[in-house]
């Protein structure tokens, strides 16, 4: 399965994806269009082994919230996560059964090797 979760209005998350020639192999998923189910974050926390690995504090919603302040626990970040698609990490991309969480250069980079192989 080859499968990318972006925004669609994102520059980073189209750059990324231009810059790694992402095809129509790929399914892509607009997380704010299309938007992420319960099962689908369980799969990607079962390959990234937690929901907080997927969670963004980058959110405008994160600090407008107040949740800086809150101890969170895995089950609240997944319920933020499904309620709100801002506060999943993107892009996360999924090459057969390997996650790649986020735009971080080091992320990219996997991911370019990854399709290299």
């Amino acid at each position: 399965m080859k499968k990318i979760y972006h925004l669609s209005t994102c520059s980073t998350c189209n750059r990324i994806i231009k810059d790694l020639s992402l095809d129509d192999s790929f399914e892509f998923q607009d997380i704010k269009s299309n938007k992420i189910t319960t099962e689908q974050l369980e799969q990607m926390k079962k390959m990234s082994d937690s929901y907080e690995s997927l969670f963004s504090k980058r959110a405008m919603k994160y600090k407008a919230m107040g949740l800086k302040e809150k101890t969170l626990s895995e089950n609240d970040i997944k319920n933020l996560i499904v309620d709100e698609y801002t506060f999943l990490k993107r892009p996360v991309i999924i090459i057969n059964d390997k996650i790649f969480i986020g735009n971080s250069k080091k992320v990219i980079e996997a991911v370019k090797e990854m399709l290299d192989v």
